[in-house]
């Protein structure tokens, strides 16, 4: 089955996974500052373990696979030093320690290092087409967090995300099991700050 498919046939898990109230609140703007520079330090630790497990991935896919993986591997860290400069305007402490939900996302991404490469590739799909999704559903966030939705929707993302969705496709029939613990670990991650 092609991984798209998933989202329809799991459409409660995936809407948990990519409406919340946190990014209700950041759309509306009363997110309060405290709540999303904590969101913002856990997303640095998600990434960090994203890279990881990406790298990883990267070294045991298919050829076909490999040039979208690697894409993605020098975004991860763009991106991390995109939110090491947000986090020294932002005064915030990179080194806080993890939370429960980042702690147990992070176990996720460590226990797919031994699934098959579909099933991994399945999960990665998942994890970056629920950020899209979730940060789209919050346009245009409001006052200061419109810069940061914006940041987080730009077209080259979401080509990276469909690129990734053809990876998957290719590499066999979307893992249902992976989708959904993606889904949850999302919906957790949304609702760590609450």
């Amino acid at each position: 089955m092609p991984v798209a498919d998933l989202l329809a046939r799991h459409a409660d898990a995936w809407g948990r996974a990519t409406r919340s109230p946190f990014l209700d609140a950041v759309r509306d703007g009363t997110l309060p500052d405290a709540s999303f520079d904590t969101w913002l330090v856990q997303d640095a630790h998600f990434l960090g373990d994203l890279l990881r497990f990406q790298a990883r991935l990267l070294a045991r896919a298919p050829r076909s696979a490999q040039a979208v993986l690697a894409d993605g591997c020098v975004a991860l860290v763009q991106e991390l030093d995109w939110f090491g400069r947000v986090a020294a305007e932002r005064d915030l402490d990179l080194a806080a320690p993890q939370l429960p939900a980042t702690i147990a996302y992070g176990d996720l991404l460590y226990r797919l290092d031994v699934a098959d490469v579909g099933t991994a590739l399945t999960a990665l799909w998942a994890v970056e087409r629920a950020y899209l999704d979730a940060w789209s559903g919050a346009r245009p966030g409001a006052g200061q967090y419109g810069p940061f939705v914006e940041h987080w929707t730009t077209p080259g993302f979401a080509g990276y995300v469909a690129a990734l969705e053809t990876a998957a496709d290719a590499a066999g029939p979307g893992d249902e099991p992976a989708f959904l613990e993606v889904a949850a670990a999302e919906a957790d991650f949304w609702a760590m700050t609450a």
